[in-house]
């Protein structure tokens, strides 16, 4: 199911870049690479966290109106998911590894400048795509469940213009997943088991830096 909604994902980018390219004034290709701080979701005196860890981003940006990019964006996060509950494990445990897909649809305006510094701010709306695996046996028998929520973000930056064509960026990220955190615990040592459902939105934060190139 995950490999079918990146390849929708592919071939969303295609038909993007189709529909604009006649009016577009330039064509923004981004590779990034950065750190991304975590976050946890708490329930009563409980919670789940997501760790903190590398992710990679990669954007295709193109020119609607001057200095305003219509972008589509897929980030990849692999992390580790963490619990602690009173009753299923009273002290933090890796419970799984965790896969995060963002795949998003925005919008960025640059600030133009006389200088070689182009400064930044914009904002997406899409999906993540939640992969938990590997799961630790000793809290759960159970396979976790992938989920698709809605998450939107915002970012801001600057790049620094190399020349025409290459640019580096350094980019900060606010990255907001509406609901996730629903899981069963079950069946693992002493027949402890038990739903752990959280819905609520939470606040992850990143920093990263990467390369534009930018195409006539």
């Amino acid at each position: 199911m995950k490999q079918l909604k990146i390849f929708q994902f592919v071939s969303f980018l295609a038909l993007f870049a189709l529909v604009f390219q006649v009016q577009a004034q330039h064509i923004d290709l981004s590779v990034d690479y950065g750190y991304q701080f975590g976050t946890k979701l708490k329930y009563g005196g409980n919670y789940l966290k997501a760790g903190d860890g590398g992710y990679l981003t990669a954007s295709l940006g193109i020119e609607t109106a001057p200095d305003l990019m219509a972008e589509v964006t897929y980030m990849r996060m692999d992390t580790e998911l963490f619990i602690r509950d009173f009753v299923i494990s009273p002290n933090e445990q890796r419970l799984a590894d965790l896969t995060m897909d963002w795949i998003q649809l925005g919008a960025t305006n640059y600030f133009s400048t006389a200088g070689e510094m182009t400064p930044f701010f914009g904002g997406t709306a899409g999906v993540v795509i939640l992969s938990p695996n590997n799961e630790n046996a000793d809290i759960t028998t159970r396979r976790l469940n992938s989920t698709t929520e809605f998450a939107f973000s915002f970012k801001g930056g600057v790049i620094f213009n190399v020349s025409d064509v290459v640019g580096i960026k350094i980019q900060g990220d606010l990255l907001f997943p509406v609901s996730w955190g629903g899981v069963y615990v079950g069946g693992g040592p002493g027949g402890i088991g038990g739903g752990v459902a959280v819905s609520s939105t939470t606040i992850m934060g990143g920093l990263k830096g990467g390369l534009v190139f930018t195409l006539d």
